[in-house]
């Protein structure tokens, strides 16, 4: 074993001493941003699906509560000196819910799995890194040829296409989630269902009510089950952020995802510290469809972008909880240095309006034909007065917009599996601390979340380039050059970098606010 360097040894995590069950269950009612789409971890595509999926299963890497990478599934990790070999020892104590041991072998059925295109998962290029998982995805390759073997029942090796230094956090993604292959033989896409749901995580699948609630219960055969202080875990959709926070302030929810902008200081008034804001690694942008006549001409993309006042959205629409974004990628992101920025970040208002103009003039648009645009969103308060703040800026230069809104659900499945739509907000929250996280959603081949239908051969060479430069600064020379012509093209328009912003009582103990925004219930317990 002299060639492998570098080892990573079991990470303890804080225990606290078990005094056997409480009398009462231990309930936590927990806001999240909307219902999911599916609870199958290889189907999955948003950020609130993560929420609950890292609740019920684990990975081999996982988040602690502090948001930083931790041994999950694996007790131990070994990478070769080449940075193209990473060996896992799985915990002896793994198990699923039902009582079966976890071994090697479900990952490589679960890697196997999200590849293989007839699972049709929509978020498989993350785990593109693995060795042979690209070509086997787009239909050339076979499953078999994975770079995925498990050498005994606690031993799995994984091997690269080439050193990817963000790779240990690309396991703690909702993808890198096993799943059990007994349960799926037997009951097929219904393995999702409560009564069916077989997970290794600390808690498992109770009961799911659409649009009403989310049930987990505490998995007894979760391998550090005797610190998981909460039993059962509600998580109830936000769909009226303002009613959600009377909801917390009644004392019906412990936490939110997310709250009314627009009440930030009022409710700071009244709940004090239970109101908390902290930076976030993601990006609030609107897609442009450049398939679309209206919207092919960069002129008109340029247009469009320059003229929004991303200071007056961030204060008056969110309350200085959301920051200005001139970039694709936030600032303070791992593995780069500044990003690159929009041409006219330092142009007054009065000259962006008149450079807007002229562009739309070059393009064929002025008062005698007006550029109409439709733009869609998802239902928020937050984000409807986001969207009508940026039809007002449009309006300036002339161009007429009309809006259709409908639930999360539907607004993403319309953008990822339609083209029926010509503008339309979206948000993305990073995987992991890199910027080939934000720059790869616009890859021509990325079907899943290239809602622009951006299609430049030259962005994507330079994503390629970047993807084989093993040296970071080099790496991030060329990622920069990437978000260069991503901002020149503008196929999505960045407005705003998030924030986190929740609701969390001071019975809950345990929220730790991060930049990845996640908030794993096994590390929480409540004050009774």
């Amino acid at each position: 074993m002299s060639s492998w360097l570098k080892r990573t040894t079991i990470a303890a995590f804080a225990t606290v001493a078990f005094t056997g069950m409480a009398a009462a269950q231990v309930v936590y009612n927990r806001g999240n941003d909307a219902d999911p789409e599916t609870l199958d971890p290889h189907k999955t595509s948003t950020t609130y699906e993560s929420h609950i999926l890292r609740d019920m299963l684990e990975g081999l890497m996982a988040y602690n509560a502090a948001g930083k990478v931790v041994p999950g599934v694996a007790e131990k990790h070994e990478i070769s000196d080449d940075g193209m070999t990473y060996r896992f020892t799985l915990r002896p104590n793994a198990k699923w819910s039902n009582g079966d041991p976890l071994k090697a072998s479900d990952f490589v059925f679960s890697l196997r799995r999200i590849m293989d295109p007839a699972t049709g998962a929509k978020y498989a290029n993350i785990l593109y890194p693995i060795k042979n998982a690209e070509k086997i995805n787009k239909g050339q390759g076979k499953v078999e040829d994975l770079g995925v073997k498990a050498v005994d029942d606690r031993t799995l090796e994984i091997t690269l296409e080439q050193p990817t230094p963000y790779f240990l956090e690309l396991l703690t993604h909702q993808t890198g989630l096993p799943v059990h292959a007994a349960s799926i033989q037997k009951h097929g896409a219904d393995f999702v269902k409560p009564g069916n749901y077989v997970s290794n995580g600390p808690y498992v699948l109770k009961d799911f009510v659409p649009n009403s609630q989310i049930t987990l219960e505490k998995n007894a055969n979760f391998h550090d089950a005797q610190n998981v202080k909460i039993d059962r875990v509600v998580f109830q959709p936000q769909k009226d952020l303002a009613a959600t926070a009377r909801r917390f302030e009644a004392g019906e929810l412990l936490s939110t995802s997310d709250f009314p902008a627009d009440q930030a200081k009022a409710l700071r008034e009244r709940l004090g510290n239970q109101v908390r804001t902290s930076p976030r690694l993601g990006l609030y942008y609107i897609a442009l469809n450049t398939t679309k006549e209206n919207l092919k001409d960069p002129r008109v993309r340029q247009a469009l972008s320059m003229v929004i006042d991303r200071e007056l959205i961030s204060e008056q629409v969110w309350g200085g909880a959301m920051l200005p974004a001139y970039s694709i990628v936030p600032p303070g992101i791992g593995n780069y240095k500044e990003p690159a920025t929009v041409d006219f970040k330092d142009m007054s208002p009065i000259e962006r309006e008149d450079k807007a103009k002229e562009l739309l003039k070059q393009a064929g648009y002025g008062p005698g034909k007006p550029l109409k645009v439709q733009l869609r969103y998802n239902t928020t308060d937050n984000n409807k007065n986001t969207v009508v703040q940026v039809a007002d800026d449009w309006k300036r230069i002339g161009v007429e917009t009309s809006f259709i809104n409908t639930d999360g659900k539907t607004h993403f499945a319309v953008l990822r599996d339609t083209n029926d739509y010509e503008a339309a907000r979206a948000g993305w929250i990073a995987d992991y601390s890199d910027p080939q996280n934000f720059l790869f959603i616009l890859e021509s081949d990325n079907k899943g979340f290239n809602y622009a239908k951006y299609n430049n051969p030259e962005y994507d060479a330079l994503m390629d380039k970047a993807a084989k430069e093993q040296n970071l600064d080099k790496r991030a020379d060329i990622l920069k050059q990437a978000e260069a012509i991503a901002l020149k093209d503008m196929p999505y328009i960045p407005v705003l970098f998030y924030g986190n912003n929740n609701l969390v009582s001071n019975k809950l103990q345990g929220w730790v606010d991060n930049p990845t925004g996640f908030h794993p219930t096994r590390y929480m317990s409540i004050k009774q």
